[in-house]
Order: structure tokens, then sequence, then C-alpha cells
């Protein structure tokens, strides 16, 4: 018998588990790998982007129709908060130029070495290896079949991509609650390239605006051998899954009718990719793309190069997605996020039916439904002593 049982040792898991230790009750933590936080520690690969500093409502914002719901945990706890807890951690921060938020050590170990330590500290018990198999918290662990009876559970178990990381999304199957399909999202996309596209695989594009939808920005993404990927490509990935055209401004610096100036200059001798080179300073990649899917080429470049049309075959498989949409719907659950039907039932992080861009809001959010529903049940708990 424990106090708590967390299932799902990543960031909204360990978060409930420090809320609930530091409140003086005990605590398990069951994890189905033989390592905790691993997504946490794969972020933490490419510099471990906690949060991001910007006005709280664009914040929000980026959370689309789920943002009324996380509304008061992100207020309760968001970027200002989290950049205050990682340095409680003995993390130093700083700012980008872009407003994203990262350690100055770019790296994720540290940070959760103090952490677990911390945990340590506070009693947390946490046991690896313990797959949750459902029922009354019935488990597959090292030493054969367990169950746990505890007097309150926060489900932390993700979403349904990277299963070699934890978060597969079987609990879906066995948790009689209302779901959202899942849907991979911050995902890329699959192409069908020409042979000449080959020397390019693994190119950064880079200064480009991508369109999808409503959603326009200035970015860069990577040509790869599977088709396109990348942070341009990410944040304009939810409009592409729900079916907008991509388009690509291969020179945003430029206006249409002085590219067009530019190519109305004699060509000479030089060859269609020199003159390109040279008049628009049009790298080989970007060259690359407008013969690739601007095939047949018009008499006026111009448009095209403004405004190329992407062609894919959709979007990578699942478990390759960053994240996913979908999951435990909001309507299943009251405002201290317990589930309506299973009291003292708790929910936390990515297995919620909410997604967000990269860039700090996937942590952010995990972060603050981890500290939002250890709280509750925590006064769950001082309810019924």
């Amino acid at each position: 018998m424990s106090d708590a049982l967390i299932i799902g040792a990543g960031p909204a898991g360990l978060m409930a588990a420090d809320v609930i230790s530091a409140a003086g009750h005990s605590v398990v933590v069951a994890e189905a790998k033989p390592s905790v936080a691993r997504k946490l520690l794969m972020a933490g690969k490419s510099g471990l982007n906690l949060t991001k500093d910007e006005p709280f409502e664009t914040f929000l914002s980026h959370y689309h129709e789920a943002a009324p719901a996380l509304r008061p945990m992100l207020e309760a706890f968001g970027p200002k908060e989290v950049a205050a807890w990682a340095e409680d951690l003995g993390q130093e921060m700083f700012t980008g130029s872009s407003g994203r938020v990262f350690p100055k050590v770019m790296k994720a170990s540290p940070l959760l070495r103090a952490w677990l330590s911390r945990l340590s500290d506070q009693g947390v018990e946490i046991r690896t290896r313990w797959r949750w198999t459902g029922g009354n918290f019935r488990f597959d662990a090292p030493t054969g079949q367990q169950e746990i009876s505890p007097k309150v559970c926060v489900l932390a178990c993700g979403g349904a991509s990277w299963a070699r990381l934890g978060s597969d999304g079987a609990w879906a199957d066995w948790l009689n609650a209302p779901l959202a399909p899942f849907k991979p999202a911050n995902m890329g996309f699959e192409v069908d390239w020409s042979p000449h596209m080959a020397r390019h695989f693994g190119t950064p594009i880079k200064n480009v605006t991508l369109t999808a939808g409503d959603t326009s920005l200035r970015a860069e993404f990577v040509i790869s051998e599977r088709g396109l990927e990348g942070g341009g490509i990410y944040a304009v990935s939810r409009p592409m899954r729900e079916g907008a055209a991509l388009q690509l401004d291969l020179l945003p610096d430029m206006s249409l009718e002085d590219i067009r100036t530019r190519l109305s200059r004699p060509k000479g001798k030089m060859s269609r990719a020199n003159f390109l080179r040279k008049a628009l300073r049009l790298s080989q990649e970007k060259q690359a793309l407008l013969m690739e899917f601007g095939q047949p080429l018009p008499g006026d470049l111009a448009p095209l190069i403004k405004a190329l049309p992407i062609t894919h075959t959709g979007p990578r498989p699942m478990d390759e997605a960053i994240s996913t949409a979908g999951g435990l719907r909001f309507d299943a659950l009251d405002n201290t996020l317990m589930l309506k039907d299973h009291p003292g039932t708790f929910a936390a992080g990515e297995m919620l039916d909410w997604e967000a861009p990269t860039g700090g809001y996937l942590l952010t959010a995990c972060l603050a439904t981890g500290r939002w529903a250890g709280a509750s049940a925590c006064d769950w708990l001082a309810q019924r002593p």
C-alpha cells in the first residue's frame, strides 16, 4: 500500500510525484521501460528547449482548441515558473533570440539527475520494468505479475509516438474512458523523390516561408531520403495533416516584381542553373526543389519561386512523430484532471487530448498538467485521510 501511484516516469509523471511526495505522502512510480524520462533525454540531444518566453496569451494560443482547458494549469505553472523550477534544480537558464528557453548546458541529463536526487530525498520509489496491464493497477514486473492498491493514482502514460521511448498508447485499449483518436503531430511528410534529389538528402533548406492553410512562417527544413522533415515542416504539420496544401516561398526577401526584373536580364551562354544562381542567388537545393515540384517549368518562373506547390504522400508513421494529437478527452475529466468515472484517478501529460508545436510548448504543458494533477491528488488525500 502506498498513498499514491504514478504510472509513467516522463516529465508529467515525475512532476506529479514531486508535488505529492513534497506534501509528505508516500509515492510509487511505475515505469514500463528500464530507465526513466527517455523522451526527455531524447529532447535534450537537441538542446532541451524547456519553454518559450513570450506574452502569455500568445503562448496559450499555440494549444488551439485545448487552450481553455489548459489555461488554469499554464497560468499556475507557465514559462516563468518552468524556468524558475529548472533553476531551483541547479540549471542556469538562457533565452535565445527566438524566445526559446534552454539550460545553459544544453542537455537534459544534469537536470534529470538533480530531479531524481530530489525525488529520492523525498522518499519516491521508482520501479522500472513495471508495465501496466490494466485492471486494478496490475503490472507485469521482473518478479511476475504484481498489483498495487494506492489511495490515489496519477496516469501519465504518454501519447502514441516513439514506442521505444515508452509512449506506445497501449493504455487506450483498457482505460474505460472517452478517447479522441490518436493522430501524428510534429511529424515529417513522405515524398516520392526523383533520382536527381538523392544528392541533396540531409541538406537543410534555409530562409524560406512555408504556408499551409492559415499558417505561414519563415523557417527551415531538411530534405531527407524519406521526404520533408525539420522544424519548419513540424510547424505546419497540423494544417497539412488536415488536408491543407503546402507552398514554399523560396525567396521571401524578394518581391515578385524584383524576381521578374532579375530574370529578365540577358542570360547569355549561362546554363539555367548558373543564371538562377547569379541572378537570384538561388542555391542548388532550392533549384532542385523548383525542378522537382515545378515541372513543366513555365516561362514566367517568378510566381513559381514565390509559391512553389509541394506534393507529398502524407505524414510519416505516427510512431516517428515527435508527439501525437488525440488521447483522453477533457470532457472525461473534471477541472482537477480526475477521471469522472474513476474517482481518485487523475491524468496528465501527453495522454490528454491536446497538441502543440515544438518550441517549448510540449514540455511546458506536460510539466504543468503533471503539477496540476499532483496537487489535485494531494487535495483528494487530504479530504480522505
